[in-house]
């Protein structure tokens, strides 16, 4: 070999070598996960589109393989599928349906029986600001407990999709500072208006569960690059505040451990520990963790 080609071939090399650690992504430590959006239906029938059993042990199963170790379950509007899961870290919100309920509520909220409060908007035909739900809001604030709101796209063909708009959560909001709200699926489809809300108030945060539902080991990868990756990020961005949003799937139609690898594609490594653990754990009182 001359001089002149193994000169080249090393520039080759060290320029390969600059330029493989310049495309490298900055990884970070693995860290644990609360998911605070699933539902404990374990009536062991098998979960469409996604194919698994919905049970306590296919929960805590994909709790491990995901390394999850807190999570925030959702009652049915009935208040249904409440189990006495504190001792594995998980915090219940008391759904809301037509008819509030606001004494059983309270009565479980001083109890510990509930962390939060779960507000049903679009299955529910009333708006995030009707005056149906000020006692609950008040509860709210008494109890120093969050407000969850579903939004956006339904999973029933009764629900209103205008209840469900994500933009009349920011007159709720501008009208009761000291509770906390999370606006559930970011809005989905809706999630420029949904942003905007969290960005413009202090006292709203995000969460992006279900913006795909199924089995993501068969789907298409650019499926979940434009529909969850994608969406995630923008709306990250939009809100230029790490502060703001929480990991959610909405177990058991999504996957826990697949959608961990989603949201990390589409939120900086510095900022895993903020969206995957440390919010959670602000917003809805878990217990710290290092």
């Amino acid at each position: 070999m001359t001089q002149k080609p193994l000169i080249t071939l090393l520039c080759l090399l060290i320029f390969g070598v600059a330029h493989a650690q310049q495309s490298t992504p900055k990884t970070a430590p693995d860290i644990p996960i609360i998911d605070v959006h699933t539902h404990t239906s374990f009536n062991g029938r098998t979960q469409q589109p996604r194919g698994i059993p919905q049970t306590e042990a296919q929960y805590f199963k994909e709790w491990e393989e995901a390394g999850v170790v807190g999570a925030v379950a959702h009652t049915s509007i009935s208040g249904s599928n409440f189990f006495n899961l504190k001792s594995r870290n998980v915090i219940y919100c008391a759904g809301v349906g037509e008819q509030t309920n606001t004494k059983e509520i309270e009565a479980g909220l001083r109890a510990k029986k509930y962390g939060c409060i779960k507000v049903y908007l679009g299955y529910v035909y009333r708006y995030a600001y009707d005056r149906l739900y000020e006692p609950l809001y008040k509860l709210a604030e008494k109890y120093d407990v969050p407000v969850v709101f579903h939004t956006g796209d339904t999973n029933s063909t009764t629900a209103k999709l205008k209840y469900a708009d994500p933009l009349t959560i920011d007159e709720v909001a501008v009208d009761h500072p000291k509770v906390n709200f999370v606006i559930a699926h970011c809005g989905n489809p809706w999630i420029e208006s949904a942003a905007e809300v969290a960005y413009k108030n202090p006292n709203v945060y995000l969460e992006c569960s279900a913006l795909l539902v199924g089995d993501f080991e068969k789907m298409d990868r650019e499926k979940v690059e434009v529909f969850v990756v994608r969406p995630i990020s923008w709306i990250f961005g939009y809100v230029e505040d790490p502060k703001k949003l929480m990991f959610g799937t909405d177990w058991p139609l999504t996957p826990i451990k697949p959608y961990v690898e989603a949201y990390k594609r589409a939120i900086p490594p510095e900022h895993w520990k903020a969206v995957f653990h440390d919010n959670a754990v602000r917003v809805f009182k878990f217990p710290a963790r290092p």
